[in-house]
């Protein structure tokens, strides 16, 4: 499905020498383990896997045939169904990956629109509207329509942890790595108007996603919910000092709502809540003195930071008796100060003590290049081994490795993610913009961004259930998009009317009037084949296959003779009148009913030796041979079945000049035979000798009898 994630290739790298568009990593997903409860006693003897509907394995298990009568008549074996769910690292089922796929559709094609549109007019030298948005605004539209899709991972981390009842953390949903990475790139590339509080908008993805930055070490919210699982167990929770190390934690990372609901001294909880923020506005239950000026929040800061050191400086803590109390909140107020070794202590991952930096050190941080020394920094102070993919993804972006953040969202975030997130590199980036749009000899000839919406699009083929998108990334692609395109299309299953009728739709989006015009040739001679045959002809008719219908048209009258039975005239009759023009080409429907009634009085004169019947079927004889519209590949049959008639018993039956008229259509046969491309009749070798004996025998029998 569309997060099936690739290699960690931007494109054109080494891997390249394998074959694959995008090389994929082994490594770039954690193996999931699903028990499997048969309930069967040993031995078994075999196993069987096969796919389930949706996202679940049918497993067979068959024990080992039993050989002793005296045993318990124990099943052969047993049936168990595996669903393949979310694995801990919140990535996302199948099912989801297909509604995002298709909800992803329209906000991508509305941006190609816009980018389009934009194009020409810069082509055409022409002002934007005053009304008109910026590039960027589009973008952000954008980014906003797709993170939708993705889910809301917000949190509720104001919960008591004093109240065992509560589980903590309340999740409203659970969130995603690519909702989180997405998010990351909207705020470092897309939205202009959050850069100037760049570090509060990570405190805050930091609050949404820290259950998901770390993959085999602790996170603050690990370590909470861990003791929230342990909280009934206590008597007296003051008295632990996991209790306090948990509320430093949360306070180092700005969780302040946390800290402020868990009892703690008026006086601290108070300098807590009244914490300035340099940004905008503050989401409602969230505590803080939102500051938009830069003075404002300096002089409130200094304010703020005296009141904590005047705090700590106190006669209070003489006063408190309680030690477990006096050092948390000691250590809270050092918290504030900003003290780096209680900042370290406090917190587990290296992106908590970043966060920790911004809130209580470093509030006025600006710019990557300064952003990305101080990540460097935690780092190293909290170095792992083994880092999330999300936290790759940052240091990228930090680091402003273009291609680094490419290669990072194809490894670890599928093919979906890079396709889409191109769009949001872009707009925040001029050299971006320059590395996805090069052309590559090395790829072809094609860019980066073409590379891996083709590679997308690829993968939305390969499904039944999404292929029917694949078209939409597949005309963004300039170069070679619509051979793909021509190709998905033409291998499509035409046996189905609906499925073709929508392959046609997609034709006609695209103005594909060729493939259109040879899906529908394919369905009529599929049709044809299988016996179909009006619906053959009305799908040769709408892609106006002159030469097929000429061939059928052909085809059903030299049928036609051989029966002339009402049941079979009447599906000739039908089939011809849905030939319409290519049936009259052929003869059409008025030389069809001209011979049946030639036959039928033939076969009445032939049976009763009546001499009426025998005139009308000389009548109708000549009505054929005068008819322009009687094909000539039928005068010989006509005339090899008239021998009988011009050698009637009683006298000539046809005059001289009928007879005459009868010898020069079959001179002009003879010279038509001389043609290559002339049919001939399956008659017997010497049908036209006898019949030009026959005819010459008449012409003497008609003169004499006219003397």
């Amino acid at each position: 499905m569309p997060g099936l994630a690739p290699g960690d290739s931007a494109g054109g790298g080494p891997d390249s020498v394998n074959g694959t568009l995008v090389p994929y990593s082994s490594d770039s997903h954690v193996s999931a383990i699903y028990p499997l409860r048969h309930g069967l006693n040993p031995p078994i003897s075999r196993v069987s896997v096969s796919w389930g509907r949706g996202n679940s394995l049918r497993v067979s298990v068959f024990r080992q045939p039993d050989s002793d009568p005296k045993s318990d008549g124990e099943v052969g074996g047993k049936v168990v169904e595996v669903t393949l769910g979310k694995s801990r690292d919140g990535e996302i089922s199948d099912a989801q990956w297909r509604k995002i796929a298709y909800g992803s559709v329209s906000p991508f094609a509305l941006l190609q629109s816009r980018k389009n549109s934009t194009a020409s007019l810069s082509r055409m030298q022409l002002s934007p509207s005053p009304y008109h948005l910026e590039w960027w605004e589009y973008v952000m539209e954008y980014s906003k329509d797709i993170g939708s899709l993705l889910g809301d991972p917000k949190t509720a981390l104001a919960t008591l942890i004093e109240d065992p009842n509560e589980v903590f953390p309340k999740k409203v949903e659970e969130p995603s790595s690519l909702k989180a990475a997405w998010e990351l790139m909207e705020m470092f590339y897309v939205d202009k108007l959050s850069q100037a509080w760049l570090p509060e908008r990570l405190v805050d993805w930091l609050a949404d996603y820290n259950s998901l930055i770390s993959i085999d070490l602790p996170t603050v919210h690990s370590k909470l919910v861990e003791f929230q699982n342990q909280i009934v167990t206590l008597q007296v929770i003051e008295d632990d000092p996991r209790y306090w190390d948990l509320i430093s934690s949360a306070l180092a990372v700005g969780w302040l709502e946390i800290v402020t609901e868990n009892g703690l001294v008026e006086a601290v909880a108070v300098l807590i809540s009244k914490m300035p923020r340099m940004r905008p506005a503050i989401d409602a239950g969230k505590i803080g003195e939102c500051f938009k000026a830069k003075p404002d929040f300096v002089k409130a800061w200094e304010r703020w930071r005296a009141q904590i050191t005047k705090l700590d400086s106190s006669a209070f803590w003489i006063q408190c008796d309680h030690r477990q109390t006096r050092e948390g909140l000691k250590n809270m107020l050092q918290i504030m100060l900003g003290n780096v070794d209680v900042l370290c202590s406090s917190t587990c991952h290296w992106m908590e003590l970043y966060i920790s930096h911004f809130l209580y050190i470093r509030p006025f941080t600006a710019g990557l290049e300064s952003m990305y020394s101080l990540a460097q920094k935690c780092f190293r102070l909290k170095h792992t081994s083994n880092p999330h993919k999300l936290m790759r993804l940052m240091i990228g972006i930090l680091g402003e490795n273009n291609e680094v953040v490419l290669a990072e969202c194809s490894r670890g975030f599928g093919t979906w993610m890079v396709a889409h997130a191109i769009e949001l590199l872009t707009a925040g980036s001029n050299e971006a913009d320059i590395l996805v749009h090069e052309e590559r000899e090395d790829l072809g000839g094609i860019s980066l961004e073409e590379l891996h919406r083709l590679v997308y699009a690829q993968l939305l083929s390969s499904h039944l259930l999404t292929w029917q998108i694949a078209p939409i990334y597949l005309t963004s692609c300039m170069r070679q998009g619509m051979g793909l395109l021509e190709i998905l299309l033409l291998k499509q299953p035409v046996q189905e009317n609906q499925m073709l009728l929508k392959n046609l739709e997609i034709c006609r989006l695209y103005e594909l009037d060729g493939i259109s015009s040879h899906l529908m040739e394919i369905s009529g001679m599929y049709h044809w084949k299988h016996g179909r045959k009006g619906c053959a002809v009305f799908w040769l008719q709408q892609a106006h296959d002159e030469v097929r219908l000429s061939g059928i048209a052909s085809q059903l009258f030299d049928s036609v003779g051989k029966s002339i039975s009402g049941e079979s005239f009447k599906q000739w009759e039908g089939l011809i009148e849905l030939l319409g023009s290519e049936g009259q080409l052929a003869g059409g429907l008025d030389f069809l009913h001209k011979y049946r009634d030639f036959k039928k009085c033939l076969q009445h004169a032939e049976s009763r030796k009546d001499a009426d019947a025998a005139r009308q079927a000389v009548e109708s004889l000549m009505s054929l041979m005068r008819n322009a519209s009687t094909p000539q590949r039928f005068w010989l049959p006509i005339l090899y079945d008239a021998v009988k008639l011009l050698s009637w018993d009683e006298g000539p039956l046809i005059n001289v000049g009928q007879t005459n008229l009868l010898l020069n259509k079959l001179q002009e046969l003879s010279v038509a035979r001389l043609r290559p491309d002339f049919v001939e009749a399956e008659l017997p070798t010497q049908a036209l000798n006898h019949v030009r004996y026959s005819l010459a025998t008449n012409l003497g029998r008609a003169i004499l009898g006219e003397l």
